[in-house]
């Protein structure tokens, strides 16, 4: 099963967007509230190589980034892929479509 980890702080709506989104897909997370503990707050900073900014997501252990980078993994369609829920996407046919999309034909 895939392990999801969030570093969180209360008041974060990007928090808050990142657990609906894993909440939509259905997948387990343990949330990690930083603030809450010396020990948390100092795995955070070791983690995320001194990270300022929540959340702050890991996925089977890698660090993936913060909640815009887990828009990027979702839009090029490989978050699906990270958490198992899907065969791995054929990147050749998503860049041709992104940048169809995006009126980039080249």
């Amino acid at each position: 099963m895939t392990k999801v980890e969030l570093y969180t702080s209360r008041g974060c709506g990007a928090c808050v967007n990142a657990k609906r989104m894993f909440d939509s897909k259905k997948v387990p997370y343990e949330e990690i509230r930083l603030g809450t503990s010396r020990r948390v707050d100092t795995e955070y900073q070791i983690r995320t190589n001194g990270s300022k900014t929540v959340p702050q997501i890991f996925i089977n252990g890698e660090w993936i980034g913060g909640f815009e980078e887990l828009l990027k993994f979702e839009k090029a369609g490989e978050l699906d892929w990270r958490l198992g829920l899907c065969e791995r996407p054929n990147r050749s046919f998503l860049r041709r479509f992104f940048r169809k999309i995006m009126g980039r034909i080249y």
